[in-house]
């Protein structure tokens, strides 16, 4: 006994001896980095990671913070977690200079397990290695050449029928319309159809759907997900790969592009995971905002709707060639993903000494670009809440590094015309059938989950147009 007490003491000692020295650790850090404004510290140790937690426990926007501290701070601003240090930076010189150059590589952050769980893993979003990641990008590139968008405008025009005719009943019904709930549909039947081959046909089974999905635990909904997204994904893999195996035709869709890009098959799920969130949440996120905002502005749906009517009439098959005539309507999207990025930042690893806006920086940060923050700073954009698509007019000043959405350089988002092809097709049918308009007593409010979407779900009242 006296030996356990002797070598407990000594693990107390060792333990107290490594936590010394993480403090000096930090001490350094601090010392290296605090000529860089920034906030006040919560705490020695977690930094500003106690502010961070409470926005979270609050359902609040972490991004509202990194907004209020850069109008306070300026275009560097400094974030300390533990070790770790974030510069939040808004400069358009330097998000040039470091999203535009394949040397600055993925926050390893990305790479975290998801709840101890592997969900995105080393994908395409996430991995970290550029040659690694140069290597997948190069055999995906194919699934998203303009050829291939082309043929998808069937799949878009089928897809998007369904919901019109889901619509048609509500608005026969007088029912409300969730239409997060129902873009969600469209878009997860729309990647499963086009990426993996597969009809899931969610907006027959909506309701049941909906209702597995709500009301459950939080982190157990994640874990859930992320076994589910990867057990799923495991079974298309499988039965591709048999099917190619014997010689059978099979699509050249992205699933196959994916059992191409990998001979490990942890790595295919990463990159099945990748694509399937990528591929739809963002996307029905923007519609719904977009429905939100033109119900909010009759002006711009007006306008829109015109534009809708002059170009598509009255014909039910929406052709590739159409899009290109929309370009109200993709002014509408372009700035509903201004005020609501749907996927609102992103990060890069620094290891090198900088100089940011006149400021030395050493090296070994993490530089987080916002694009929730950028367009929502009045120096980049002029009354910045103002809901206003002639900001990209074609003859407007292109924003300067201050508008990436979609990210930007070597590694924006492969699908980002596939998303906004997408986008275009249902949205040019809602308002070539339907008046909507939203019910009362719902908030604007946004809800981050890692993607950013509307927290009262656009509840709307349909109603068939009534055409003079």
């Amino acid at each position: 006994s006296v030996w356990i007490a002797q070598a407990l003491l000594f693990l107390l000692f060792l333990g107290f001896i490594a936590f010394l020295g993480y403090c000096l650790y930090i001490k350094h850090i601090h010392m290296k980095y605090d000529h860089i404004p920034g906030p006040p510290r919560d705490s020695f140790i977690f930094g500003h990671s106690p502010t961070f937690l409470r926005m979270m426990k609050k359902d609040e926007i972490i991004h509202d913070a990194f907004l209020e501290w850069v109008e306070k701070y300026g275009p560097v601003c400094r974030i300390n977690v533990l070790h770790y240090i974030v510069m939040i930076v808004t400069c358009p010189e330097a998000t040039k200079e470091i999203l535009m150059s394949p040397k600055y590589p993925k926050d390893k952050m990305y790479c975290v397990p998801c709840l101890l769980s592997r969900f995105l893993g080393y994908g395409l979003v996430t991995a970290y290695d550029h040659e690694k990641w140069y290597k997948q990008r190069r055999i995906m590139d194919p699934a998203f050449s303009s050829l291939y968008l082309r043929g998808l405008m069937g799949t878009f025009n089928e897809r998007a029928e369904k919901l019109m005719n889901k619509l048609s009943d509500i608005a026969d019904n007088k029912t409300e319309a969730n239409m997060l709930q129902l873009v969600n549909c469209v878009t997860l039947d729309v990647i499963a159809k086009v990426a993996f081959g597969v009809d899931l046909d969610l907006l027959h089974c909506m309701y049941i759907w909906c209702k597995y999905c709500s009301n459950r635990p939080f982190i157990n909904e994640v874990k859930e997900a992320c076994r589910l997204l990867r057990t799923t994904g495991a079974q298309w893999i499988h039965q591709r790969k048999t099917a190619m195996q014997n010689g059978d035709d099979v699509p050249k869709d992205i699933l196959t592009q994916i059992i191409k890009s990998a001979e490990d098959e942890e790595l295919m799920l990463d990159n099945f995971v990748t694509f399937f969130i990528a591929g739809q949440e963002t996307t029905a996120n923007q519609l719904a905002f977009c429905i939100m905002e033109l119900a909010r502005h009759p002006d711009i749906l007006e306008k829109v709707t015109k534009e809708v009517d002059d170009v598509i009439g009255m014909k039910q098959e929406i052709s590739y060639d159409d899009l290109g005539q929309l370009i109200y309507l993709s002014q509408v999207l372009k700035e509903t993903l201004r005020i609501y990025p749907t996927a609102p930042g992103t990060s890069r690893d620094v290891l090198e000494d900088m100089v940011i806006d006149g400021i030395h920086v050493p090296g070994g940060f993490t530089c987080m670009f916002s694009s929730y923050v950028t367009g929502r700073l009045d120096k980049f954009f002029k009354d910045p809440l103002k809901f206003d698509p002639d900001r990209f007019h074609p003859d407007a000043p292109k924003p300067y590094y201050c508008y990436y959405p979609f990210a930007l350089g070597p590694r924006a988002c492969l699908g980002q015309n596939f998303a906004q092809m997408e986008a275009k097709v249902v949205m040019a049918k809602l308002l070539q059938r339907y008046d909507f308009s939203l019910l009362p007593g719902q908030t604007f409010d946004i809800l981050d989950t890692g993607t950013l979407r509307p927290k009262s779900g656009v509840v709307c009242s349909v109603r068939h147009r009534n055409y003079k």
